[in-house]
């Protein structure tokens, strides 16, 4: 008890000394999971967009429902984007297992697979967002709205403080840590390899033990960040919203590890060696008649 006292305090006093750091995005906040001891904020109490943070909630909630991970999920028209009409993501007509469709969710921020997933939930997307709303209740977030599963729409949106829930929910799924602390993932479409590469620039760099992770961005809420890493010897959960572009947005989650006592290399380093893959996912693709 009395070391993790005197760590937050630590921590805390740090902080203070260097307050004169100011950070670009828009809202963040810091806290020690051990403690949950606060090591920075701004704005942490201000709803916004949340933009693809929102896939962290589109996957505890399928995984919630126990449902097949082996079944494999045909992407249709229904998967595209009619909101602001993005083109990226799995083709239409490729069958993917769901566990892989989580993985693309996470990893890549694929928007097609989030919402394939979301479209064969129980119920479909009405049982989808009802889920949605059970899982921010149990959460108790208190400023959290998901109305889809992608984080397109700019009504999804949370604090920076529901945020934090919401990533230390995310950490305690083995399937999302596992997906989203990959630097790459090799899989087979159409019978070629194609690799998709995580979203997060920092997972793999020399100096970052990051645990779980997920990008977003959309105009509305700019370039957004959120992650569970090891620093100092603790676990600390990050969350930073509406940086203006994503070198602000990676010079923010720099100064925090650096404030943290963690030495860094130059932000220009390459990403350290990357991890043989362990397995190489199939993903087939109908021809059209």
């Amino acid at each position: 008890m009395l070391k993790n006292v005197f760590f937050s305090v630590l921590l805390c006093a740090c902080f203070a000394a260097r307050a004169d750091i100011s950070f670009e995005s828009a809202r963040a906040l810091v806290v020690d999971e051990e403690s949950g001891q606060v090591l920075f904020e701004k704005n942490a109490t201000t709803a916004a967009p949340i933009a693809s943070m929102t896939k962290l909630m589109t996957a505890m909630v399928v995984l919630d429902a126990g449902l097949p991970a082996d079944e494999v999920v045909r992407i249709t028209r229904e998967d595209l984007d009619t909101l602001k009409h993005t083109t990226s993501g799995v083709p239409v007509g490729a069958m993917i297992e769901r566990r892989d469709l989580l993985q693309l969710a996470l990893m890549s921020s694929d928007n097609h697979a989030a919402a394939a997933l979301a479209r064969t939930y129980p119920g479909g997307h009405a049982g989808f967002q009802a889920a949605a709303l059970r899982k921010i209740e149990a959460l108790e977030l208190e400023n959290t709205v998901i109305e889809e599963p992608t984080g397109l729409s700019p009504n999804n949106h949370a604090t920076a403080r529901d945020m934090v829930r919401i990533l230390k929910a995310a950490s305690a799924y083995p399937e999302i840590e596992h997906a989203t602390s990959q630097a790459q993932q090799t899989i087979l479409v159409s019978g070629r390899p194609r690799v998709f590469r995580n979203t997060n620039g920092l997972v793999g760099r020399p100096g970052w033990d990051i645990l779980v992770s997920k990008t977003g961005f959309t105009q509305e809420a700019g370039r957004c960040l959120t992650m569970r890493l090891t620093a100092a010897g603790r676990h600390i959960l990050i969350v930073l919203m509406g940086a203006m572009d994503s070198w602000e947005r990676t010079l923010d989650a720099h100064n925090i590890q650096r404030w943290l006592g963690v030495p860094l290399p130059d932000l220009a380093a390459p990403r350290a060696r990357l991890q043989p893959v362990r397995k190489v996912h199939k993903v087939s693709v109908r021809k059209r008649r």
